[in-house]
C-alpha cells in the first residue's frame, strides 16, 4: 500500500474508533474508554519497539514527555467526554481547528510564520466551523456561533483541538529524538498506567467486567491500535503535513457515521462545513 492508502485507512479507523467509543460511553466511563484504547495499542507497539535504544535517550526527551503528559491526558478525557455528551457529527469536526491553533503555537515555540495560503486556510477552517451550525443562521447572523457556545461537546472539542496543537508539537519533538516507534511504545505504556487508578476504582465497582462484556468496548482498542499502526506507516513514507491533511478526513467519516449509525440531524450543513474545513486544512498544511 502507498502512503495515501495508509493515511486514508488511518482516518477511517479513527472515525470508527470514535463510533465504538461513543457506543461504549453509554455504559462505560471516560477513563475506562481512554484506558481501553491505549492499553490495546500498547500490546501492539511494545513488542515492536526498539527498547535497546531507550537507555541512550537524552534527558531532553524525558523532559518533553513530562511536559506533554498533563496536556495529553486532559485532552483524552475531554475528547471522550465531548463525544459522549454531543453528536459525533457536531463534535469531531472541531478537531479541524488543530492546524489553526498549531499555527499559533508553532510561531510562538519555533518562530514559524504562515504563508498567504495558510492564512486563507485559517479563514476556511473558521468558515467551516460556522457552517456546521448554518441551519441556525435563520435566527440571526451570529446564531451559529452562539450554538457552538451552547453545545457542550463542541465547547469541549475546541479545547481539545487547542490541547492537541500543543501535544502535536511536543510529540513531534519527542518522536524526532526517539523515533516514531519507540515514542509510540513509551506513550502507549505511560498514559494507560497514569489512567490505571480510576480504572481500578471502576474495577472495584464491577464496571471493568461489564466493560469487557460490551462488544463496542472490545472493538475500540483494536481499531485504535490499527489506526496508530497505519499512522506510523504513512508518516514515514511522505511529508508529515501531507499525511495529517489526509488523516483529518476522519471528520468527514465521523459526520457520515453520525448520520448512518446515530441518525443525527443536520447532515447537509455538517458535511458542507466539514468539506470547507478540509479545504482549509489543505491550505494550511499542503500549500
Amino acid at each position: 500500500m502507498n502512503w495515501f492508502s495508509y493515511a486514508l485507512l488511518c482516518a477511517l479507523l479513527l472515525a470508527t474508533s470514535d463510533v465504538c467509543a461513543k457506543k461504549a460511553l453509554g455504559r462505560v466511563d471516560e477513563y475506562l474508554v481512554a484506558w481501553g484504547r491505549l492499553a490495546c495499542a500498547s500490546l501492539l507497539f511494545v513488542p515492536l519497539a526498539p527498547w535497546r535504544d531507550l537507555a541512550g535517550l537524552p534527558a531532553r526527551f524525558w523532559l518533553i514527555v513530562l511536559i506533554l503528559l498533563p496536556f495529553e491526558i486532559t485532552a483524552i478525557f475531554l475528547y471522550n467526554r465531548a463525544i459522549k455528551v454531543s453528536d459525533l457529527s457536531i463534535t469531531t469536526p472541531f478537531l479541524g481547528l488543530t492546524p489553526l491553533f498549531l499555527a499559533g503555537t508553532a510561531y510562538i515555540v519555533l518562530g514559524e510564520r504562515l504563508s498567504f495560503a495558510g492564512l486563507a486556510g485559517i479563514v476556511l477552517v473558521a468558515a467551516g466551523a460556522y457552517l456546521l451550525n448554518a441551519g441556525r443562521s435563520r435566527q440571526g447572523l451570529f446564531a451559529p456561533l452562539a450554538a457552538i457556545a451552547r453545545e457542550p461537546g463542541s465547547r469541549l472539542m475546541v479545547v481539545v483541538a487547542l490541547l492537541y496543537s500543543i501535544t502535536s508539537l511536543l510529540g513531534k519533538m519527542a518522536a524526532q529524538i526517539a523515533g516514531p516507534m519507540l515514542f509510540a511504545a513509551v506513550y502507549s505504556v505511560i498514559v494507560p498506567l497514569l489512567l490505571t487508578p480510576p480504572v481500578l476504582r471502576a474495577g472495584r465497582a464491577g464496571l471493568l467486567r461489564k466493560a469487557f462484556l460490551n462488544p463496542w468496548f472490545v472493538l475500540l482498542g483494536p481499531c485504535y491500535a490499527c489506526m496508530l499502526l497505519c499512522h506510523l506507516h504513512a508518516i514515514v513514507m511522505v511529508e508529515a503535513s501531507y499525511m495529517i491533511a489526509v488523516k483529518r478526513t476522519s471528520l468527514l467519516f465521523a459526520i457520515m457515521y453520525g448520520r448512518l449509525i446515530f441518525k443525527e440531524q443536520g447532515f447537509g450543513e455538517r458535511i458542507t462545513g466539514g468539506l470547507v474545513m478540509i479545504a482549509g486544512i489543505a491550505c494550511i498544511t499542503l500549500l
